[in-house]
């Protein structure tokens, strides 16, 4: 991408952490330190975590999310990161993508999660650009009908957090840790009422 496309994109001068296979548990320590602690915008890429691990969202139960029996058995670590989001199950098959932003410096970005999400959606509608089916919908990065991309934010004073855990691949067994959340949004709702009919 090219520097005035960036700009037209709105994106502030970032600096950038490039990771692999460093523990979630790690990556969130240091997007948290660096939210709370730096005043420079910065874009964290962790490709992959070693250990599978359950990531859940600041305000998650366990017991409504995750099938604890299995969990506990198999001692899958369990974390709750600082943000928000829904729970998803990462491994090296996850590619962390982090963007920590002073609100001034994105300043077509309202401080506000509905913002936040339709600035990455054209940021990520850039990054996969000639891709057929990518968009964001409600919460989620697709390719078509399928999420490939989760999300979660915190916003404080005036800086932001936006992170995304995008799913290039992954082990079924494992997704046998989640319990299907009470809430999703609508376009998973019809493409399951859609499955249950065919």
């Amino acid at each position: 991408m090219s520097l005035s496309r960036a700009k037209d994109l709105g994106l502030p001068l970032m600096n950038l952490v490039r990771l692999k296979g460093i523990p979630i548990l790690e990556q969130l320590h240091l997007e948290e330190r660096l939210l709370r602690t730096s005043s420079h915008n910065w874009c964290i890429v962790n490709d992959g975590t070693n250990v599978p691990t359950i990531v859940m969202g600041m305000s998650g139960k366990p017991a409504q999310l995750l099938e604890l029996g299995p969990v506990m058995e198999d001692r899958v670590p369990v974390i709750k990161r600082f943000t928000g989001g829904g729970t998803v199950i990462v491994d090296k098959s996850t590619l962390f993508v982090s963007l920590i932003c002073n609100k001034d410096d994105v300043p077509n970005v309202q401080p506000y999660p509905r913002s936040v999400m339709a600035w990455s959606g054209s940021l990520y509608g850039e990054v996969f650009k000639g891709i057929n089916g990518f968009q964001l919908r409600e919460n989620d990065y697709v390719f078509g009908d399928r999420k490939f991309g989760g999300n979660a934010q915190s916003i404080i004073r005036n800086r932001w957090i936006h992170h995304t855990s995008f799913l290039w691949d992954y082990n079924v067994r494992n997704m046998g840790y989640l319990k299907l959340p009470s809430r999703v949004p609508q376009y998973r709702k019809e493409i399951t009422q859609i499955s249950c009919v065919e």
